[in-house]
């Protein structure tokens, strides 16, 4: 395997902290509002990797989090007038439910920063202690000039960045580049005890202390948006690797690309957004999955609508396939190798697809002339099982009383709602044989109405629910 690693800026051979183990921490949102396109193109990337790694038989430990005080917060929470405890909450509900809905598994640790201050205020301790922090009117900035790595993972030059930027009102930085790690409470603001005075955190040391914390020093993956390089990203490798002296606070740094509209990069700080919940509501969020998993992970990603609803005819094509192949055998070798092959170039998700409609179109050759399509399905099923796209298994149980309804109205026995749907089903095969057109019709347009459509194949009916 080889991974594009950021620190470096080069593809390297994938080696891992412990042999056979990968431990991986991403960035998770900032909760002031609801998720965007964006944002759900990171969870599915890093999800994807996930499981490709334990599909490539690591255990994986995955930890990511909730950045649930900030500026941001705190601004939202003034102009709504609301606590930020309600901003934070709602935000949050509402980005574990889009995650939900793409298919996005759970991970292992979900670390809410306000649940960690305490690692966070020994981190700066040692920071202060050795000469890397000081407190400045009840905050605490890093100095950038005590740490000589600073700009190694962005490749800007440190003397540039100290010339560049400006001291905003009420700080007292020793230089203008230097960064907060704990910033004094204002009037009205949420604040914790310190031993520099009530306050709370910056952002960029809650992932440094949160991640090493979880998974220790030198852990193998740490991901995030592309525009998480910097400051966020180099500032946490210096807060990290100065606090412990030496390197690397983490082995590979992998960032997504970004989603634009409109040729711009989608953020909520310019309005320049579509609501991701809104587009779940719109489109099978896992058309949605597979609009991300349709470019490299680090590419660009143009957002329009037209590519959605491709996504969603391409979702029907596999699913599809997979109905009408019937029972899964042993996988082709040469396609599992094919995915392998892209997945370990840098988790190429792009030529994985490509490697999955290949193998459809063999599949559906081989159902048209006759044959047993089995090892394509074989290797469908696992495929799909790592790119998450496979069609969900929809219960009948909300759906009892209206084929009881249905049922009884075609005189057929009604059990358990799937035993009553089978029966239904079964009517419908024998009014066929009989030419009674009229009830066959019936019987399945009024499924339709339920959501629940049939597909006759040669091995029979087959039901889905839409």
């Amino acid at each position: 395997m080889r991974v594009y690693n950021t620190l470096g800026r080069e593809l390297q051979p994938f080696r891992t902290r412990v042999p056979g183990e990968v431990t991986m921490y991403t960035c998770g949102p900032t909760v002031q509002s609801a998720p965007h396109v964006g944002h759900g193109r990171q969870a599915v990337a890093f999800d994807v990797i996930r499981r490709y790694l334990e599909w490539r038989g690591y255990q994986v430990t995955y930890v990511t989090n909730i950045t649930d005080i900030e500026d941001k917060i705190i601004n939202a929470a003034a102009e709504q007038g609301i606590s930020t405890v309600e901003v934070a909450e709602r935000a949050t509900a509402q980005f574990l439910e889009a995650y939900r809905r793409l298919g996005v598994r759970p991970p292992d640790r979900l670390c809410y920063a306000t649940k960690e201050i305490p690692r966070m205020l020994e981190m700066i301790s040692r920071l202060v202690e050795r000469g890397h922090a000081y407190p400045a009117a009840g905050s605490v900035y890093f100095s950038v000039a005590s740490f000589p790595g600073y700009g190694k993972l962005s490749g800007r030059n440190p003397d540039e960045l100290l010339a560049g930027v400006r001291v905003e009102p009420g700080e007292e930085k020793r230089h203008p580049a230097d960064f907060a790690l704990w910033k004094a409470s204002k009037p009205g603001e949420p604040s914790w005890d310190s031993p520099w005075g009530p306050g709370r955190p910056g952002w960029h040391i809650e992932c440094s202390a949160m991640a090493q914390g979880e998974l220790g020093f030198g852990f193998d993956i740490h991901g995030g948006g592309l525009d998480l390089v910097f400051p966020h990203h180099e500032n946490e490798i210096a807060q990290a690797e100065a606090a412990v002296g030496t390197a690397p606070f983490a082995r590979y740094w992998l960032h997504n690309g970004m989603v634009n509209l409109r040729g711009e990069k989608m953020a909520k700080s310019t309005g320049n957004v579509v609501g991701l919940l809104d587009l779940l509501d719109r489109y099978p969020p896992l058309a949605v999955r597979l609009f991300y998993l349709r470019a490299h992970y680090r590419a660009p990603l143009d957002f329009f609508e037209e590519a959605l609803a491709d996504s969603a005819a391409s979702l029907e094509r596999l699913w599809a396939f997979r109905r009408r192949a019937g029972q899964a055998a042993a996988p082709v070798p040469n396609a599992i190798a094919g995915f392998a092959e892209a997945m370990d170039d840098d988790f190429n998700t792009a030529g994985a697809m490509g490697v999955l409609f290949d193998l459809i179109r063999e599949g559906n050759r081989r159902l048209d002339e006759g044959e047993d399509a089995g090892p394509q399905a074989g290797a469908f099923d696992e495929i799909i099982g790592v790119l998450g796209l496979a069609e969900p298994v929809a219960g009948l149980d909300d759906l009892a009383g209206p084929l009881r309804d249905l049922a009884a109205a075609v005189e057929v026995d009604a059990g358990e709602a799937a035993a009553t749907l089978e029966a239904l089903i079964a009517r419908r095969a024998r009014a066929r044989a009989e030419r009674a057109w009229a009830l066959s019709d019936e019987i399945r347009d009024r499924l339709a109405t339920l959501g629940i459509v049939l597909e006759d194949g040669p091995d029979g009916t087959v039901w889905r629910r839409r």
